[in-house]
């Protein structure tokens, strides 16, 4: 399928991608009239916090934070809540909503019909997930500072963190999404997210699996998104984060490239 040459435009829209900022304009025009989706997904993250963070954080007591003192249970889950935040708004749009418009609206025929080619899909698609994943990740931080969990001002640092993770699951969720059949495959991506989020150090510490579990749990995206956000929001940041920051990016650098070149296989053949 050929495409009709670029239009001239602002300095910005010439930069890499850039010109997705109009598909990123039109998901959130879209969803102005459907922001109780937005709201409820949200909130999905305080009814996990009230129940097991409060109610079984009431039996339990205190865990050992990652500075080895002792902290309350619920200050424990909430920042591995707010990590599921980021990863569940991100994830959302970057499979389901992807696989819609890609097989049934139809919606990205029409856009390489215009400037816009599959990298400024990739990269609006990711983008508009990432957007998402922060609005959850805000909200949240929002209900666990009102209930006095946020024990430090580096806890401000937790939205950029939340942000690598977003970016991380919506890159490699729009990659993945690509080779989808039917709806029936997303039960893989349900096979996939489940475990994560029992099993990355959200409700327990590592040190609670044996060793070679503990090993994979390590190299899991949301893993290393749960340690950022927890050192941050307990305000006891490490020299650790940076190397954890710069693996979320190198993920989702290679979901944004990989992506890419699988939109372009299918759209422009």
């Amino acid at each position: 399928m050929s495409r009709p040459p670029a239009r001239s435009g602002s300095w910005v829209e010439s930069l890499p991608g850039a010109r997705g900022l109009r598909l990123i304009e039109r998901h959130a025009r879209l969803y102005r009239r459907m922001w109780l989706i937005i709201v409820a997904g949200a909130v999905e993250p305080l009814f996990y916090m009230l129940s097991v963070g409060v109610g079984i954080g009431g039996l339990i007591g205190t865990v050992t934070g990652p500075d080895g003192q002792a902290v309350p249970y619920r200050a424990f889950v909430a920042p591995g809540l707010l990590a599921v935040s980021a990863l569940n708004g991100a994830l959302n749009d970057s499979t389901f909503n992807i696989f819609g418009r890609l097989k049934f609206e139809k919606l990205y025929d029409a856009v390489v019909a215009t400037p816009l080619g599959p990298r400024d899909i990739a990269f609006a698609e990711i983008g508009w997930a990432v957007l998402r994943g922060v609005i959850y990740s805000v909200t949240f931080l929002a209900v666990i500072a009102a209930m006095g969990l946020v024990a430090s001002p580096w806890a401000l640092l937790a939205l950029p963190g939340a942000a690598l993770i977003s970016f991380a699951t919506a890159a490699i969720g729009v990659f993945l999404t690509t080779y989808m059949k039917s709806w029936q495959d997303f039960d893989y991506i349900v096979l996939v997210s489940a475990p994560l989020f029992l099993f990355s150090g959200t409700f327990f510490p590592l040190s609670v699996y044996p060793r070679f579990v503990g090993v994979i749990i390590e190299w899991s995206p949301l893993y290393q998104g749960v340690v950022i956000l927890r050192d941050l929001v307990l305000g006891v940041p490490s020299p650790d984060l940076a190397w954890r920051a710069a693996y979320l990016i190198a993920l989702g650098a290679a979901g944004l490239a990989l992506a890419g070149r699988r939109i372009a296989t299918l759209l422009l053949v």
